[in-house]
């Protein structure tokens, strides 16, 4: 009979563990209303996106070969590579600077206008970047861009599903 008092009662063993609520701190509300700030949030997407074009375009301009490779020497196709990674990166990181700018801007004005975090948010601001980035192509490639980019929003938001 020892044996079946050392076992613990069933009531204790599916009683889940309570963890007090804790209050954010000065510094945490401090960081969330900073973040808050549609001109804070935008800057800091275009700086990383940025960064990210930066490191694509160096990656894919690495992997461009000049067209006249077997008549350059080992010197004139390392500084032909370097010259246009280096063109690469300004232009992806141009690129994705002003695709994460306007997306990130146009997302968190439309939320704080709407005063919702929803699926349309992403949406409207796809709409809104794809039509900005294509614009210069005339209102046909606006047009496309606007719903290629809004339904690209879609897909990575469901795969990220950030709305639930």
């Amino acid at each position: 009979m020892a044996s079946s008092e050392s076992q613990p009662q069933p009531d204790e063993a599916e009683r889940p563990e309570i963890e007090p609520i804790r209050l954010p701190t000065v510094e945490e509300i401090r960081g969330q209303d900073i973040w808050n700030n549609c001109f804070v949030r935008s800057a800091v997407s275009g700086v990383m996106g940025g960064g990210l074009g930066l490191f694509m375009g160096l990656f894919l301009g690495a992997l461009d070969n000049p067209l006249m490779q077997e008549e350059m020497t080992a010197k004139q196709q390392f500084i032909f590579t370097a010259k246009q990674m280096g063109r690469r990166s300004y232009h992806s990181a141009k690129a994705f600077a002003v695709m994460g700018l306007v997306f990130s801007a146009a997302e968190c004005a439309v939320e704080k206008a709407r005063a919702k975090h929803d699926m349309t948010n992403t949406v409207v601001a796809g709409c809104v970047t794809g039509g900005t980035m294509s614009a210069k192509g005339g209102p046909k490639a606006a047009c496309f861009g606007c719903a290629g980019f809004a339904a690209f929003s879609v897909v990575i938001e469901k795969f990220l599903d950030r709305h639930t």
